[in-house]
């Protein structure tokens, strides 16, 4: 399964990266190894959702559920995370990443807390 990564690199700027996380197959469909997680934060944001460079407040996964997400990065690129995709927002730290609704549209999402 491929996941975007956002993360700060050494020049302090937000990059990001496909992650491939490892399933195995097995009687209910492939899954991955168990990860630790803290908290799950249930989240709803306006189709005028608009936010300027800010850094993730901590290490999360980040899942869709309905509308999406456009993520622009310190290098200019964009990338839209749909419904139904997973982020993995690591950039605690540096110049961070901004965040905007796309289409108008309200978003609905899960964060799921890694510290």
């Amino acid at each position: 399964m491929k996941i975007t990564r956002v993360y700060t690199g050494e020049d302090g700027e937000s990059h990001f990266e496909d992650v491939d996380i490892e399933l195995t197959p097995g009687t209910v469909g492939s899954l991955s190894e168990p990860q630790d997680v803290t908290k799950i934060i249930f989240r709803e944001t306006g189709g005028d959702y608009d936010l300027d460079f800010h850094t993730a407040p901590r290490r999360q996964y980040i899942i869709n559920l309905s509308g999406g997400v456009e993520i622009e990065v310190g290098d200019g690129s964009k990338r839209l995370i749909p419904a139904g995709e997973v982020l993995l927002a690591e950039d605690t730290t540096g110049h961070g990443h901004i965040s905007r609704a796309v289409n108008g549209e309200m978003r609905r999402s899960i964060f799921v807390t890694l510290d």
